[in-house]
Order: structure tokens, then sequence, then C-alpha cells
């Protein structure tokens, strides 16, 4: 068994968890979500938590799979279950002169020293804010209750324009350590 699918999963007050055809289902104040569950594994609820068995009926090619199915549906229902009470945050920071982002609703247009502005639309799960204060970097605030979604997104954002090594300039998540390369030494005679 897997040492983290053994671990069952509190409710929180205020969170509702259904199950119904290998589908888990979690409501709570910040929102609702869906995941499809192998049938590999065996979700029961019971006294305010959820428990993730493996199902050794159902015939899977190895058995090394199951244990693997088995910590990962603990975990994405975990992930869940804090999304919808909780939610999740993250901060991304602009770094490099003339880097500039706006939003308008879920629309964040994005200045990044190309010849172009460039525009993307954010799906509705998630909340956008920025932030341009004097003498600071600015910021994006992205929150969501699915860590999976947020993830995505702030990948995307990321890739607009990766954090370089010699400067440090571009898109990195505030607190993110950026490796830093010399440059060019001085010509050794």
């Amino acid at each position: 068994m897997s040492r983290i699918g053994k671990l069952p999963i509190s409710i929180p007050a205020g969170v509702t968890v259904t199950l119904k055809d290998n589908e888990v289902t979690v409501k709570g104040p910040k929102g609702e979500l869906t995941q499809y569950v192998n049938p590999a594994i065996n979700v029961e609820i019971e006294n305010g938590q959820v428990v993730l068995k493996e199902n050794e009926n159902e015939m899977l090619d190895n058995q090394k799979q199951r244990h693997a199915f088995h910590g990962l549906y603990r975990a994405l229902i975990n992930n869940m279950v804090i999304g919808v009470s909780q939610g999740y945050k993250k901060e991304l920071e602009l770094v490099g002169v003339g880097y500039r982002a706006s939003n308008n609703g879920n629309i964040i247009d994005f200045s990044l020293g190309y010849t172009h502005s460039i525009i993307m639309q954010l799906p509705a799960e998630i909340k956008v804010e920025t932030k341009s204060e004097r003498n600071k970097n600015p910021l994006i605030i992205l929150e969501s209750c699915d860590k999976q979604l947020l993830g995505l997104v702030c990948a995307k954002i990321r890739s607009f324009r990766k954090p370089e090594p010699y400067k440090g300039k571009g898109i990195k998540f505030v607190g993110e350590e950026i490796r830093r390369k010399s440059g060019k030494s001085a010509g050794a005679k």
C-alpha cells in the first residue's frame, strides 16, 4: 500500500464530499470540484473522513500501478478539499525595465519588452489582481480553488518570459531563487 494513500482525509466544516460512479465531488465555500477515480481504488466516506483503499478485486496489469494510483488519488482529493475550503494563491513578479501587467476582469495585458503586448484570457475559476507600485516590481496575484488549473496558468504566464540567469530578468514566482551566472570574465593575457 502507498504510505500517502493510507492517510485519511479529514473533511472540514462547510465542505461536503459525495461519491457517485467513481466520481468524487467536493463542494465548499470557495467552489466545487470533481475528480474521476480509477476503479482500482475504493473511496469510502465515513465519520467525517475520506478513506481510500486498494480494490484487490479489480484486475490491473501490475501491483505497482495500483500503489501509484492509491497515493495519486489521495493527494488529488486532499488538494480538492483544501482548495474548496481555503483556496490557493500564487504570486508572480515581473523583473525587468518596462515590464508591466494590467488586468481588466479576467483578461491580462502584458508588456514584456516584445514589439507587441501579450493579451491572455484566464479561465473563470481564477481571480486575478495586478499591483504596480513605484520602485517595486509589478506583481500578478492569482487565486483559485483548483490547484492544478492554477499551476497550469502560472506556468503559461511564466513561459512568456522565463527568468534568464545573467541579469535575472523575466517572470518569476515571489520568493523564487534564480541561479545566476557570472557572464563574461575579463580576458586573461
